[in-house]
């Protein structure tokens, strides 16, 4: 569960079965009952429909845990970076930097940096898109050092320059 929509949809399936939770939040919910087996499966049937899974082992709750924490910085949050990312993620996951790396690199098969580079790139996307941020904006908001650092990382990733991004988006657009 990696957006604030998924967490939606999984309150409905859990208030619809007739369970209380506790908290849900990216990655993972705390549900008050004891479930069985059977429970277990109709839970999971019925998250399948949404494109949702349940996770029983470790090891992908924690995957899951790391995709939230960067997708919820990325995406959600407008407060700086008051630390570097690896100390901010193994501090809020409570779990050592290099473990959650390797882990996330034997899973995925990219590294963390590279899925942040791109999570931050479809957000500088967006925003480039509505228009509303200029780019200096943009790079202090997805905690860039600097303008250039983010228009380098953009066209290395994508093979445009943001004001070329900024310009075929607009081409396409009809004003109403």
């Amino acid at each position: 569960m990696v957006c604030i929509r998924c967490k939606i949809v999984v309150k409905q399936v859990l208030t619809n079965l007739g369970y209380h939770y506790l908290i849900v939040e990216l990655g993972s919910a705390e549900i008050v009952e004891n479930i069985s087996t059977p429970q277990k499966e109709e839970l999971k049937a019925a998250l399948l429909k949404f494109g949702l899974e349940l996770m029983d082992d470790k090891k992908s709750i924690l995957m899951e845990k790391i995709k939230g924490v960067i997708v919820e910085l990325i995406h959600y949050s407008d407060e700086p970076l008051k630390t570097n990312f690896s100390d901010y993620l193994s501090k809020k996951l409570a779990h050592d930097y290099t473990y959650l790396a390797n882990l996330f690199s034997e899973t995925e098969g990219i590294t963390i940096e590279h899925y942040i580079i791109k999570h931050k790139i479809e957000r500088v996307k967006e925003l480039l898109v509505y228009n509303e941020l200029s780019l200096t904006e943009i790079s202090y908001q997805l905690h860039y050092c600097n303008v250039a650092h983010l228009s380098n990382q953009f066209k290395r990733t994508t093979g445009l320059t943001p004001s070329h991004f900024k310009q075929l988006k607009a081409g396409r657009r009809e004003e109403i």
